[in-house]
């Protein structure tokens, strides 16, 4: 079962969110929060898998709330779901660079958040590749010149492939497609590679193979 908690100071999105998510047998909405500071104590208390996390709201905003939620030792394990537009793209950017697992636009049809949620707790790939993709490079090419990161020096050859593949946005299956391999060959490669790099998820892969030069903005559709 996995474990959500809703976070979005309009009421009335959070009904709507809570009648989707607990229409499916293997998702449950375990609590909801209007605002970051009361999000961070229901996380404390009811240890979700989940949190979809609204940016803009009242006093702590979704932002500081995954900064903090982030950064502790006791909740690092909960994943994050940003809530927002398409207008609200550089703060997306900076919510995946603070720990955010992926994002939902708020117009997105109910299937695909509820894959995304279950995506994002399995921790196999992106949400929604080709939005997040265009996203993350649009800000990517905004925010400052990319350059190399010497942490990449610590990958094999084979394992610069996956990352490159991952930060294309496919699952750990398109990947073993593309390279030959088993699914749970490019699965162990991608923890390797989190581990050498120091990174969370598979999202703050991605992040830093644009900031890295790795990929370049607009390279692709």
């Amino acid at each position: 079962m996995i474990r959500v908690l809703l976070v979005d100071d309009q009421k009335l999105v959070r009904a709507g969110f809570r009648s989707i998510l607990d229409d499916e047998d293997d998702i449950h909405v375990v609590g909801e929060a209007a605002e970051g500071q009361e999000a961070l104590r229901l996380a404390r208390e009811l240890n979700p898998d989940l949190v979809l996390m609204d940016i803009q709201m009242p006093g702590v905003d979704g932002l500081e709330a995954t900064r903090r939620l982030s950064a502790d030792p006791a909740l690092a394990h909960i994943k994050v779901i940003m809530l927002t537009t398409f207008d609200l793209d550089d703060y997306v950017y900076a919510a995946l660079r603070a720990g955010a697992g992926g994002f939902l636009l708020k117009d997105a049809e109910p299937e695909e958040m509820l894959n995304g949620v279950r995506v994002v707790v399995r921790g196999d790939a992106l949400l929604a590749p080709s939005v997040t993709r265009r996203l993350i490079a649009d800000v990517a090419r905004r925010s400052r010149a990319p350059a190399p990161d010497p942490r990449l020096n610590a990958l094999t050859a084979r394992e610069r492939e996956v990352m490159l593949k991952a930060a294309e946005g496919l699952s750990n299956e398109e990947i073993a497609g593309r390279l030959f391999l088993s699914p749970g060959t490019v699965k162990t490669h991608v923890s390797r590679i989190m581990t050498k790099l120091g990174v969370r998820d598979r999202v703050q892969l991605v992040v830093l193979a644009y900031e890295s030069a790795m990929v370049i903005p607009g390279w692709q559709d």
